[in-house]
């Protein structure tokens, strides 16, 4: 039997902090046998990871732990969101399967193929998809036994300008988007975290994307597991598309620590 690495770190923070920083989707990593099924060729598979990665979001939460006043404990995915996407569900819940990008994308953010039609996604989804979400509900638990909370703050980033994969593009486009759950976002994270990131720029709400990430386990179950999503427009701290970071992250990673801080 082949033993299957861990795709994802749980970068311990500390034992009193109830916040789990969750960063899913900045890295570019495939592994070879994911790649082969991939129908893009080196080039434009590169240019597609430019676009879909939420570049340097680990780097950010990394900046913000360490300037935290108690370090927050970090849940990062280690492979690219083209392996298999760790906030999608997992079946037919999924809005994005319209577009092909449930949690085994088949399409680009172009709408171009990047999976065959025939795409068996099952294996890919038992491999890496149930390990992550069964890994993320025992960082939870761990929180909620130790503090009797526990704070998500999902950290992402969006592009300046709309892709065609997305279904809500119309809307606003701020530098921080703030993601909400009727749920599982009180008033009160939300009004902490338009405070911390008011020096970013400004915040908006759920536009271009909404909703926030938290264990199905927990979703709608238990109000002490709280979550937050963190869109930042990415031209506020790196070069578009895939290019390198630029001084915005600091002042981001700042703004990131005061809401951890301040929660």
């Amino acid at each position: 039997m082949t033993v299957v690495p861990p795709s994802f770190d749980l970068l311990p923070g500390d034992p009193a902090s109830p916040v789990i920083l969750h960063v899913p989707h900045s890295a570019r990593e495939i592994p070879d046998d994911v790649r082969s099924g991939i129908v893009l060729d080196d080039a434009a598979l590169e240019r597609e990871l430019d676009h879909i990665t939420d570049a340097h979001t680990a780097a950010i939460a990394e900046e913000a732990a360490r300037a935290a006043g108690a370090t927050p404990w970090r849940f990062v995915n280690r492979l690219s969101r083209l392996v298999v996407d760790p906030e999608r569900f997992p079946d037919e819940r999924e809005e994005m399967l319209a577009v092909g990008m449930g949690a085994v994308y088949t399409r680009t953010t172009h709408k171009d193929v990047l999976r065959p039609d025939d795409f068996e996604p099952g294996p890919l989804i038992e491999r890496y998809f149930h390990r992550y979400a069964s890994a993320m509900t025992e960082a939870v638990a761990d929180r909620l036994a130790a503090t009797g909370r526990c704070v998500i703050v999902d950290v992402h980033s969006y592009p300046t300008a709309p892709l065609p994969y997305e279904l809500h593009a119309d809307g606003p486009r701020p530098p921080v988007c703030l993601g909400t759950d009727p749920v599982h976002t009180p008033p009160a994270l939300l009004d902490t975290a338009r405070e911390a990131f008011a020096r970013c720029g400004g915040t908006g709400l759920d536009s271009p994307f909404a909703g926030t990430y938290v264990p199905l386990r927990y979703y709608g179950k238990r109000a002490e597991v709280t979550a937050l999503m963190v869109e930042i427009r990415r031209d506020t701290y790196m070069t578009e598309p895939g290019g390198p970071a630029h001084e915005g992250v600091t002042r981001l990673a700042s703004a990131l620590a005061s809401l951890v801080d301040a929660v």
